[in-house]
């Protein structure tokens, strides 16, 4: 397992820094320059609010493989007379789902509706902002503003905008750098977010589902990805300075990779769906406090390991394997959750798959474990190995 980690999964610091540098200056330029256009159109539009928040697994310290995807979410500006207001989906759409409403400091007035017009849809006779209306806008708005980009970075790198109907736009960047080490191509999701105060993000839902049409266009997700990197802080003061929690993480989503390859549709596509990354890191959030952090020194490695795999496996079984942050009352007090995280709902991440999915699930789950060498072996040719093209 240690050689699996340094060989295959373990990121350079190096080419990780100077990636990320990359990521920000070419993020900031385009945020810049949108944020410069937007000003134009008048109160009555979106707008963005000129910063971006650094998400996801490379700015937490559990990035595998290859520094070559990042998550940025930008937050958007309403109009100055608007707020929003998240609520819960009740039954409208996937676990964890929220609407969001809109609300008028001085009441709904004439001056409101070309907004609501452009960026609404009704809804239970309400009219609620649309992620699908918002998501449209911001890729268009952003694809205006590359040209712009494109000169200024022509020195670094190149930058291209690709974008997926539903889903959010990718800046691809391909440094022109002497250094070898820096000729990596990245693609950096570009997540637009509407901002809810305490560092708390809505951003548009996946088109997948089984809710129709109209659950993508009204249906928002919440982002509580600054109070996980709160929570990853918090653990690495109180753990042993050897501590391996995200070694056990990396080493999880590195096996997870691996016995992919041995699987076939459609039970393959929904291996990774169950096991999603958010999935395995909020298995380790709760197995990290249900015993004291001195164990997670890196002399018991296999031990913490298996006893993820085990907390996982019995999530499984059970169907059962609760958000992390939605509703939950035993996060530390030391990580301050705003008053909205606590008032949720509590969410079940399993709660779209079916049993028979999450029982051949955690019995996979298993076998990959006990045969763990087999599989490093088997599935770490170069033929296994060979990197996916971005999205």
């Amino acid at each position: 397992l240690e050689r699996f980690h340094a060989r295959q999964l373990r990121v350079s610091p190096h080419v990780l820094g100077h990636s990320k540098a990359h990521v920000g200056r070419g993020v900031a330029e385009l945020v810049r320059a949108a944020k410069a256009q937007g000003l134009q159109p008048g109160p009555l539009a979106l707008s963005l609010r000129g910063d971006f928040v650094r998400i996801g697994s490379a700015y937490e310290q559990h990035k595998v493989r290859s520094p070559d995807c990042f998550g940025i979410l930008v937050p958007l500006r309403l109009p100055p007379h608007l707020e929003p207001h998240a609520r819960c989906a009740d039954g409208l759409g996937p676990g964890g789902a929220f609407v969001c409403g809109l609300r008028a400091r001085d009441g709904w007035t004439r001056r409101c509706r070309p907004f609501a017009e452009g960026f609404c849809v009704e809804l239970q006779g309400r009219s609620h902002l649309s992620s699908g209306l918002v998501l449209r806008w911001f890729q268009g708005h952003l694809q205006r503003c590359l040209g712009a980009v494109r000169y200024r970075l022509q020195e670094r790198c190149r930058v291209s905008l690709s974008a997926c109907p539903g889903h959010p736009p990718t800046l691809h960047i391909l440094p022109c750098s002497d250094y070898v080490c820096c000729h990596i191509s990245m693609a950096v999701r570009l997540i637009p977010a509407i901002p809810l105060g305490d560092a708390l993000y809505l951003t548009a839902l996946p088109p997948e589902g089984p809710h129709g049409s109209l659950a993508p266009e009204a249906l928002w997700g919440l982002n509580a990805s600054r109070q996980e990197q709160r929570l990853l802080g918090w653990l690495k003061e109180q753990a042993p300075a050897a501590s391996c929690h995200l070694k056990c993480l990396q080493i999880l989503k590195g096996l997870r990779d691996l016995r992919k390859h041995g699987l076939e549709e459609p039970f393959c596509s929904q291996w990774g769906r169950v096991l999603s990354s958010y999935v395995l890191k909020t298995a380790l959030f709760s197995v990290l406090l249900q015993g004291p952090l001195e164990a997670w020194d890196e002399r018991f490695l296999v031990e913490r390991l298996e006893d993820l795999v085990l907390y996982l496996r019995d999530c499984l079984r059970k169907q059962v394997l609760m958000d992390f942050f939605l509703g939950n009352t035993s996060v530390p007090e030391a990580v301050a959750l705003p008053r909205f995280l606590k008032e949720a709902a509590p969410v079940n991440l399993l709660s779209a798959f079916d049993g028979p999915t999450l029982d051949l699930v955690a019995f996979q789950l298993i076998s990959t474990w006990i045969q763990a060498p087999h599989i490093i072996r088997m599935y770490s040719g170069p033929r296994y190995l060979r990197p996916a093209p971005a999205l």
